[in-house]
């Protein structure tokens, strides 16, 4: 008698919940719907995206003007051109791994690494080249038989993936190693732990081999209205260091949008007294 009170009791139950709660079921199924909606709106956005990513080669990048029109920089092929039109046959580049298949394969030089190279020291004496004064980078050079150096830089056009972005790995890589010790990451940054390339930065920074090379001429340029000269349309600040001049390099080709630029190291006997 206690049970079949009991079942009674919890019918009842259930017909009061149903009661309360009359579009239960529809608001469940529009709910359903909702999310089935959104999943499937994410995976065709998904599709889109990397249809975008993957539709042209990485090397000729695109980007929307003001008015909707698409803008294609071909800087790096344009440099690759280059070097293999004017440079001789057997001259050795020094660059970032990043960019090492592509000048062997369209360019046709001589690279010191590459995406796969597995020699750390080798890499490390890259490293320690860019993150060293020019002098000092000059003896890693000679030592290395250089005769270009070509760095990716993209505060002109606001390209991010350039060598400045990826500068603190060619300072880790090149303080990895027993012939890079002097190189210290800590050196490169601010008293208050900052990475910048304003007045501000670290004169270690503003004065070794790669922000030269990247921002030479550069504290001569306007970027945008309104902005003093020298402006990075991707740290979005003026440069800290603008009046220098090479000693050991020549600028030897920049290209139309300034993301690659190419120098010539100068022979000992072309580097002139300084005194």
């Amino acid at each position: 008698m206690k049970n079949l009170n009991t079942t009674r009791v919890d019918k009842k139950q259930r017909r009061t919940d149903q009661h309360n709660y009359p579009v239960k079921q529809e608001i469940s199924m529009v709910v359903v719907g909702l999310v089935t909606t959104l999943l499937v709106t994410y995976a065709f956005h998904c599709c889109w995206v990397t249809a975008e990513a993957y539709s042209s080669p990485s090397i000729v990048l695109a980007a929307r003007q003001a008015d909707g029109s698409r803008l294609i920089f071909d800087d790096f092929r344009e440099a690759y051109y280059w070097l293999r039109q004017n440079t001789p046959e057997d001259a050795k580049v020094m660059s970032w791994w990043d960019y090492g298949y592509q000048i062997t394969a369209m360019a046709n030089r001589t690279i010191l690494v590459d995406n796969n190279t597995w020699n750390n020291t080798h890499i490390s004496r890259v490293g320690q080249a860019m993150s060293s004064t020019e002098d000092r980078a000059y003896e890693i050079m000679q030592e290395l038989d250089v005769g270009y150096v070509l760095v990716i830089f993209g505060g002109l056009t606001g390209y991010a993936s350039d060598d400045i972005n990826k500068f603190l790995w060619m300072v880790r890589i090149g303080g990895s190693t027993d012939r890079g010790s002097h190189i210290k990451e800590s050196d490169y940054y601010t008293p208050s732990g900052e990475f910048r390339v304003d007045k501000e930065g670290s004169p270690v920074l503003l004065n070794c081999l790669m922000y030269k090379l990247c921002y030479y001429r550069f504290g001569q340029v306007y970027t945008e209205q309104g902005k003093p000269t020298g402006y990075d349309r991707v740290r979005n600040v003026e440069i800290g260091n603008k009046d220098f001049e090479l000693n050991v390099l020549e600028e030897a080709y920049t290209t139309e949008h300034w993301i690659v630029r190419i120098y010539k190291v100068k022979k000992p006997e072309n580097r002139g007294n300084p005194y």
